[in-house]
């Protein structure tokens, strides 16, 4: 890994800006923080220090779209009504993250809550449904109400629904 990143909202909100909403994508300081916040993630249980330590986050591996390779990116998520729900709003960009790309080709992931490991499907929501719970996400988080009034393109959210072991 390159130079330690400072895990802190200003370099999540200032540092990382130009770079997520760019069209060439993630640049290397965005590689970096995600790399550093993995690592702690998975070296405490899913615990973050710091700006973070109260945060929702979630380790999510898609298969690339084009690639097939598995990634691994970390995300906020919101828990409504026992659902696990991610947004692709990438700052509010012109375009979707990649991450979004993936698992619409590949719905088949895998999630990391604190020290659980599952496989679950991503499914997009669409309609009335999305937007309800849309209004809810950013009724509790306005970073992600500012996010849709950065961009033209509806911003998708994303159910992770936990794939049950249908064994004994």
């Amino acid at each position: 890994m390159a130079d330690r990143i400072e895990l802190t909202s200003s370099n999540l909100l200032e540092g990382l800006a130009g770079e997520i909403r760019s069209e060439s994508g993630p640049g290397g300081f965005t590689k970096s923080f995600n790399e550093a916040l993995i690592a702690e993630f998975r070296a405490n249980a899913g615990k973050l220090s710091g700006d973070f330590e109260d945060a929702q986050f979630l380790l999510l591996t898609t298969t690339g779209a084009k690639s097939g390779k598995r990634r691994t990116t970390p995300l906020a998520y919101i828990p409504i009504d026992g659902r696990i729900l991610i947004v692709a709003s990438k700052g509010g960009a012109k375009t979707h993250p990649a991450w979004y790309w993936n698992l619409l080709a590949h719905p088949e992931v895998t999630v990391e809550i604190g020290a659980d490991t599952y496989p679950a499907e991503a499914v997009a929501l669409n309609g009335v449904e999305r937007d309800r719970l849309y209004a809810e996400i950013a009724a509790r988080v306005p970073t992600f109400a500012e996010y849709q009034t950065r961009t033209d393109r509806v911003i998708p959210l994303c159910e992770l629904r936990q794939i049950k072991d249908n064994q004994p």
